[in-house]
C-alpha cells in the first residue's frame, strides 16, 4: 500500500499524519510529525474472540525511547526498562478517550502502542501520541466511533494558546488537554493557577473549536488509506430471558439501591443477582446452552441496575444514600492525627475516608527525574495508596497501579498553585495518602487531606484547596447533575467531573464523558454547582485548622539557607571536600552548596544549623585590616607565633608585636592552642597577614 500523507497547521505548529510506510502489518498504523517530535502509533485487533467476558480489552501502552532526544539511558542495564510515571501518565490519556468510542458489546482484544522516536524538547509527544491512536484506529477497520481530536489549551495575559510548548507553559496560568470528537468533549485534564470556572470553561471549548482541522484531516486519511470495515455486529438479547429478569429482579433491585449503607447494599445486590440466575437457569433448563444464558442474565442484570438508578434520579427521587443532587456528604477532619509525622490529617467524607500525611525534607530527598527531555529535580511529591481493604476486598498489595498512579498526580496538580517557591520555603514536600475507605472520589479526599496535612506541618500554602466530584445522569433531553458522587453513581453515570481550587478560582478539573452531547450549559451547570460544593468543603476545612501552623513539628528537620560568594565556595568545600565533611561532621548537619552559592544547612536542632552557619560566615569572612580577632596559636617559632583568626586564615605575630617588653623566647609568652587576641596590622599582596597582640593591650 503507497504512503498517504496529511499535512496541516495546528497552533504555531506543523502536523503530519502518515500511513502506509511504516509497520505494515499492523491492523492501523499511523506516524505524527509535529515539528521534529515524531510518534509512531499503532493499532492492533484480534478478528476472532473466543473468550467469555463482559469488559472491553483494550489496552494502551505509550513508550518514551532515550535515543529521540539524543540520550542513553541511565542505570547499570543502559536500555529502557520499566514505564515511568509520565509514560503511565499517558497511557490514561490515550486510554479514557478512546474507550467509550468502541460500542457495547465489543469484547475483542485491542491493544494501541505509541512509540516516542524523535523528540523536539519544546514538544510534548502526547498530544501527538493522542491524535496518532485516533488516526491508527480510524485506518484500522475496527469497529470504531471516532476520530478523536487532542489538544492543549494554554491561558496567558487573557488569551488562550493552542498547543503551547514546554518554554510558554512556563508563564502560563494554565495547563489543559481536551479531547472529543467531531460532536462532543470525552475528556479534559488540566492544571491551573485559581482560574475562574468561566476561564477553564472557555478553554474546554476553545480546545475543542481548535481540533476540528485534526479531526477533518484524520477522515480524509481513513477515507484514502482506510482498511475495510469489520463484519462486526453486537450481541443480540433474548428478549424472553430479558423479560424473565426484568420482572424478577425490578422491585428487588428498586429496594436493595435505597440501602444507604455501601456493604449492605452490595451484600443485598449480589444475593438478588445470584437468586435471578438460578431461578432463570431452573426455567429454562435445557432450551439454551447455560453459558449464553447466564451471560444473558449478567447483561440484563447491569443493565437493569443501571437504570433503577438513574431512571430514580431523573425522577427527582432522593439518591442511593437519601441525599438530593446537592448535598454533600458529613465531612469529619482531624488535623495532627499521627504524633510523629511532621504533618497529618484525618479526612472522612461520607464512606471515604483518607489519612493523609506530609513529610518534610531536605534537597537531598528531592526526586531526580530522567525524563527523556533531560534530568530534573522534583521537589514535590504526593503518592496515593489504595489497599483492597478499603473497599472490603482481598487482593494483591504490591507497586502501584496505573490508577493510582493518576489518582496521585491529579491531586499533586490539584495542590501545586498554593505551594510557595522553594525560594520561600527551601524544604522538599512529600504527600502520601492512605485511602482506608472509599466510596467515590478519593482522590478528592486526598487533595482535602492533603492541604490540611500541609498546613498542619507549617508549609505556608496561600489557601486551602478542595476538591470534589460530580455526576451527571442524561436520558434524551431530562439530565440532573449531582455532587458528590457515589461509587456507583460514578459507575452508573455518564460523567466523572472533578474539580478542585480554592476560594479564589479552580487549580485542577479532570472530566470523563461516557456519552455524546454533553453541550456547553451542562458544563457550565456542573462547574457552578461543584463551585458550591467546593466552597462547602472549604467552609469545613478553614473551621478544622484556617492557617499554616507558626511551629514545625518538633520531629521535622529545620533547615537555615544563606548565600556566600561564588569565589568562597570553595573555601566552604575544602579541598577534596575536607572542610564541608568536618562541618557536617562536627555540627551534626547536612549541608548542601548549590553553584550560584546558595547554603542550605539541615538538621533535627535548630541550635546545631546556627551553629554550622556560623562557621561557614567565618570561612567565608575577609579579613579586614585594623580588625580585632580572637585567635588560636597553632605553632611556635624563633620569630613569633602563627595564629589561627578565621578558619583557613593564619597570620603571624612577630616575637617584637607579643608584648611591649622585650622578649627574648616566643615559648615564655605563648604556647600552642592558646587563645589570643589579635589585631590584624597589614596584609600584603601575598595575602600574608601581620598581627599584633600589643596594639591591643595599648588600646
Amino acid at each position: 500500500m503507497a504512503s498517504v500523507k496529511k499535512t496541516l497547521r495546528y497552533g504555531d505548529h506543523t502536523l503530519i499524519l502518515e500511513t502506509g510506510a511504516i509497520a505494515r502489518q499492523a491492523t492501523g498504523a499511523v506516524m505524527v510529525t509535529m515539528d521534529d517530535t515524531v510518534v509512531l502509533v499503532t493499532a492492533v485487533g484480534k478478528e476472532t474472540d473466543n473468550e467469555d467476558r463482559d469488559f472491553f480489552p483494550l489496552t494502551v501502552n505509550y513508550q518514551e525511547r532515550s535515543y529521540a532526544a539524543g540520550r542513553i539511558p541511565g542505570g547499570y542495564f543502559k536500555r529502557e526498562s520499566k514505564p515511568s510515571e509520565k509514560e503511565t501518565l499517558t497511557s490514561r490519556l490515550i486510554d479514557r478517550p478512546l474507550r467509550p468510542l468502541f460500542p457495547k458489546g465489543f469484547t475483542n482484544e485491542v491493544q494501541i502502542i505509541a512509540t516516542v522516536l524523535s523528540m523536539n524538547p519544546e514538544i510534548d509527544p502526547n498530544i501527538p501520541a493522542m491524535i496518532g491512536a485516533s488516526a491508527a484506529l480510524a485506518v484500522s477497520g475496527l469497529p470504531f466511533m471516532g476520530p478523536l481530536g487532542a489538544a492543549r489549551v494554554g491561558y496567558t495575559d487573557g488569551a488562550y494558546i493552542l498547543n503551547p510548548t514546554y518554554s510558554q507553559l512556563k508563564t502560563s496560568q494554565l495547563e489543559m488537554v481536551v479531547a472529543g470528537t467531531e460532536h462532543a468533549v470525552l475528556m479534559v485534564e488540566s492544571e491551573a493557577k485559581e482560574l475562574p470556572e468561566a476561564v477553564m470553561l472557555g478553554a474546554v471549548m476553545f480546545g475543542h473549536r481548535e481540533m476540528q482541522t485534526v479531526i477533518k484531516a484524520i477522515k480524509e486519511l481513513a477515507g484514502e488509506a482506510g482498511r475495510a470495515n469489520w463484519e462486526w455486529e453486537a450481541p443480540t438479547m433474548n428478549l424472553e430471558v430479558q423479560k424473565q429478569v426484568t420482572d424478577l429482579a425490578k422491585a428487588e433491585m428498586t429496594r436493595a439501591y435505597q440501602i444507604s449503607d455501601k456493604q449492605e447494599r452490595q451484600d443485598t445486590i449480589a444475593d438478588i443477582r445470584d437468586s435471578i440466575l438460578d431461578q432463570v437457569l431452573q426455567a429454562n433448563a435445557g432450551k439454551e446452552d447455560d453459558a449464553v444464558l447466564i451471560a444473558d442474565v449478567k447483561y440484563v442484570l447491569n443493565h437493569l441496575e443501571s437504570d433503577v438508578v438513574r431512571s430514580r434520579i431523573l425522577d427527582g427521587l432522593p439518591r442511593i444514600d437519601g441525599r438530593d443532587t446537592k448535598t454533600i456528604r458529613p465531612i469529619h477532619i482531624q488535623a495532627g492525627f499521627l504524633p510523629r509525622t511532621h504533618g497529618s490529617a484525618l479526612f472522612t467524607r461520607g464512606e471515604t475516608q483518607a489519612i493523609v500525611v506530609a513529610t518534610l525534607g531536605t534537597e537531598r530527598d528531592s526526586q531526580v527525574i530522567d525524563a527523556i527531555e533531560g534530568e530534573r529535580k522534583e521537589t514535590f511529591m504526593l503518592h496515593y495508596n489504595f489497599p483492597p481493604y478499603s473497599v472490603g476486598e482481598v487482593g494483591f498489595v504490591g507497586s502501584p497501579k496505573r490508577r493510582e498512579i493518576g489518582h496521585g498526580h491529579l491531586a499533586k496538580r490539584s495542590l501545586a498553585a498554593v505551594l510557595p517557591s522553594q525560594a520561600e520555603f527551601s524544604y522538599v514536600v512529600r504527600i502520601v495518602s492512605e485511602i482506608t475507605e472509599s466510596n467515590g472520589s478519593s482522590s478528592m479526599a486526598t487533595v482535602c487531606g492533603g492541604s490540611l496535612a500541609l498546613m498542619d506541618a507549617g508549609v505556608p500554602t496561600r489557601a486551602h484547596v478542595a476538591g470534589i466530584a460530580m455526576g451527571l445522569v442524561k436520558e434524551g433531553d431530562r439530565y440532573a447533575i449531582l455532587s458528590d458522587i457515589l461509587g456507583d453513581e460514578d459507575h452508573l453515570g455518564d460523567m466523572d467531573f472533578k474539580v478542585a481550587g480554592t476560594l479564589v478560582g479552580v487549580t485542577a478539573l479532570q472530566m470523563d464523558i461516557k456519552i455524546d452531547g454533553i453541550t456547553e450549559n451542562i458544563m457550565r451547570d456542573a462547574l457552578e454547582q461543584a463551585k458550591a460544593g467546593r466552597l462547602h468543603i472549604l467552609g469545613i476545612m478553614n473551621a478544622a485548622l484556617s492557617h499554616p501552623r507558626t511551629e514545625m513539628s518538633a520531629y521535622a528537620p529545620r533547615i537555615l539557607t544563606m548565600r556566600v560568594p561564588s569565589d568562597k565556595i570553595r573555601d566552604v568545600i575544602g579541598k577534596g571536600g575536607v572542610m564541608i565533611r568536618a562541618l557536617t561532621e562536627e555540627t551534626g548537619t547536612v549541608i548542601d552548596i548549590s553553584d550560584d552559592g546558595v547554603v542550605r544547612i539541615a538538621a533535627a536542632d535548630l541550635a546545631a544549623c546556627e551553629n554550622a552557619m556560623r562557621r561557614i560566615e567565618s570561612i567565608t569572612a575577609d579579613v579586614e585590616v585594623g580588625g580585632i580577632y580572637d585567635g588560636t596559636v597553632v605553632k611556635l617559632m624563633d620569630f613569633g607565633a602563627i595564629v589561627n583568626i578565621l578558619p583557613g586564615k593564619q597570620g603571624l605575630v612577630h616575637i617584637s608585636q607579643i608584648a611591649h617588653e622585650r622578649i627574648e623566647k616566643v615559648s615564655d609568652k605563648l604556647a600552642e592552642g592558646q587563645a589570643v587576641r589579635v589585631k590584624v596590622l597589614e596584609m600584603d599582596k601575598q595575602g600574608r597577614i601581620r598581627l599584633s597582640m600589643k596594639d591591643i593591650a595599648e588600646g
